[in-house]
C-alpha cells in the first residue's frame, strides 16, 4: 500500500466515525482535523469508538453555566432531524452535557454544516460528505412533490449545498481547496428523478477543478455480509490537464465496480449473529430486541429473509440495515429458542444493535464503547435505546467499502499528485 504521507481530514457529517474507522483499519498516516454532526447521539458515539473517554476528567473542573453557554452557542439536535429545542436541552442531566462538551472539544466538532463557514476548513487534504438520504431514498418522503437534492425546496438531502457553499467560500477567500472529496449515498441519487440535480454537482465540482469518479458498490464485494448498494463519488483535484488525464486513466485501469472480493466466502452469519444466550449480554439484548406481537410484525416475519430459522443459521446475506428495523421490508429475522419465549412478544427477533454494528464493519469491542458510555450518563433510563443504536448503524457507512476507496485515494494522491516531476 503507498501511504507515505499524512492525510489531513474532514468529515462532514461525520456520524460514528466510519471514515476514521476505515482509515485506521489500512494503517494511514492521517489526522481528523474536524467533524462535523449536530445529533447529540452521534457525537457521544463518535467520542466512544475514537477517543479515550477518561479525557472527561481534564473537563470537570468547568463551571456548568460555561459549558451551558458553550452548548446553546451550537446548534445540536436530539433525534438528528431538527434544532434541539429548550425544553429538550435543559432536560439533559448535567453528566450528559458535560460529555457532550468534552466530544465537541476533543472531535473538533463543526457541529451544524450550516454553521460552518469556508474559513473554518483548513489545510485539508481530504474532505467526505454522506448528507442525509432521507429524500432520495426510496423509503423516504417526498417534499411537496418536489425531492431529493433540488434547489427548490430546503430538505435534509439539500444540505448537500451546504458542501458546495463551504467549497465556493474557501475559493473567494483564496484557500487551498482540499485535493479529495468523498460522497456517499443511496443510488437513487442517480435515478432520472434526481440525475438533472446530481449532475449540477459535478458541474459545480468541475469548475472547481475536480475530476469526478462515480461508483455504486455493494457491501457484500467488500467481505461484508449485508446486501447495501450505495453510490460513491470520488473527486480529485487537478492542477493541470496532465494530473486530469492520468487520474482518468487511473479509475479506468481500477474500477472497484469491477472488483469482486472475495474475503466474503471466509465467514459466514455464524460470525455475526450473537446466538449464544448463555452470554447473559447477547440475551439481554436479544430479549431488548423482540417486538411486541402484533399483525403487522407478522406480515414482516412472513415477507422478510430468515437468517436463523428452524435451529439452522444461513450463510446467506442480510438485507440492509437501516435506521429502523420494523418496516418491512427490513435486514431480517432470527428465531428464539422456547426459553425466550414471553407473552404478548413475537417468537423472533430483529437484529440486536451490536450484530448492526458488526454489519457495518465496526467492532464488538467499538459497539461495547458506546454501550459503556450510554450506561455512564444514566443509571436509569438510558440516553440512547436500542432502537437509537439501530439508528446510529444505519445512518453509517460500510467500514469494508471506505477502505477500498480510501487505498485509491492514497494511491492518487501518492503516485499522481505529488509524483509527477515537477
Amino acid at each position: 500500500m503507498v501511504n507515505n504521507r499524512k492525510i489531513k481530514v474532514v468529515e462532514t457529517f461525520s456520524g460514528i466515525g466510519a471514515q476514521a474507522k476505515a482509515l485506521k483499519n489500512i494503517n494511514a498516516k492521517y489526522e481528523i482535523v474536524n467533524t462535523a454532526d449536530w445529533d447529540i447521539m452521534a457525537i457521544l458515539s463518535y467520542f466512544a469508538i475514537h477517543k479515550d473517554v477518561s479525557i472527561i476528567s481534564k473537563y470537570e473542573s468547568i463551571p456548568i453555566e460555561s459549558i451551558n453557554f458553550f452548548l446553546k452557542s451550537v446548534t445540536l439536535s436530539s433525534d438528528g432531524k431538527k434544532p434541539m429545542s429548550e425544553r429538550a436541552f435543559c432536560a439533559l442531566p448535567e453528566k450528559v452535557k458535560r460529555y457532550l462538551y468534552a466530544a465537541i472539544k476533543e472531535c473538533k466538532n463543526l457541529v451544524n454544516i450550516s454553521d460552518v463557514k469556508g474559513r473554518d476548513i483548513k489545510a485539508v487534504d481530504l474532505l467526505t460528505y454522506s448528507f442525509p438520504c432521507q429524500d432520495l431514498s426510496l423509503c423516504g418522503a417526498w417534499t411537496g412533490g418536489i425531492s431529493g437534492i433540488s434547489r427548490l425546496v430546503h430538505n435534509r438531502s439539500g444540505l448537500l449545498w451546504e458542501i458546495e457553499r463551504i467549497l465556493l467560500e474557501m475559493d473567494d477567500n483564496k484557500q487551498n481547496l482540499p485535493n479529495f472529496l468523498l460522497m456517499e449515498n443511496v443510488p437513487s441519487i442517480l435515478s432520472p428523478r434526481h440525475m438533472k440535480d446530481f449532475q449540477e454537482w459535478q458541474k459545480t465540482l468541475e469548475n472547481l477543478g475536480y475530476y469526478n469518479k462515480v461508483y455504486v458498490l455493494d457491501a457484500r464485494n467488500f467481505g461484508r455480509l449485508q446486501k447495501r448498494r450505495r453510490a460513491y463519488m470520488i473527486s480529485v483535484k487537478c492542477k493541470n490537464k496532465k494530473q486530469y488525464l492520468n487520474v482518468a486513466e487511473y479509475f479506468k485501469n481500477n474500477n472497484l465496480e469491477d472488483i469482486s472480493c472475495k474475503k466474503n466466502n471466509k465467514r459466514g452469519l455464524k460470525d455475526v449473529l450473537k446466538i449464544d444466550y448463555r452470554n447473559k449480554i447477547y440475551y439481554e439484548e436479544a430479549l431488548s430486541s423482540t417486538p411486541n406481537d402484533t399483525p403487522s410484525r407478522e406480515i414482516i416475519y412472513k415477507n422478510n429473509v430468515h437468517l436463523f430459522h428452524k435451529n439452522q443459521i444461513y450463510d446467506g446475506f442480510v438485507d440492509c440495515v437501516t435506521t429502523k428495523q420494523d418496516r418491512n421490508p427490513n435486514s431480517g429475522t432470527i428465531d428464539l429458542p422456547k426459553n425466550l419465549y414471553r407473552k404478548g412478544k413475537t417468537k423472533w427477533r430483529f437484529l440486536t444493535p451490536r450484530e448492526c454494528f458488526i454489519l457495518m464493519g465496526f467492532t464488538e469491542d467499538d459497539f461495547s464503547r458506546v454501550k459503556e458510555l450510554n450506561e455512564k450518563l444514566s443509571s436509569n433510563k438510558k440516553l440512547m435505546s436500542p432502537e437509537r443504536m439501530v439508528k446510529l448503524a444505519g445512518n453509517s457507512i460500510v467500514v469494508d467499502v471506505l477502505e477500498a476507496l480510501f487505498l485509491q485515494v492514497l494511491e492518487i494522491n501518492e503516485k499522481i499528485l505529488h509524483g509527477e516531476k515537477k
